[in-house]
């Protein structure tokens, strides 16, 4: 009787290791930031006159 359970609670957590619980998936759009104004200009770039 013992091993008649033994097998029944290794057969159990073999089904129940499968299971997966997965909160609810959002798809946010991207992200994009815009300079408020003008043109950037990396610092030192402007004293080469890159910019």
């Amino acid at each position: 009787m013992n091993f008649v359970k033994l097998i029944t609670a290794v057969t159990l957590l073999g089904f129940l290791s499968a299971c997966e619980v997965s909160g609810p998936r959002i798809k946010l759009p991207d992200v994009v930031i815009k300079p408020a104004g003008g043109t950037h200009c990396p610092p030192g770039q402007a004293k080469k006159g890159n910019c």
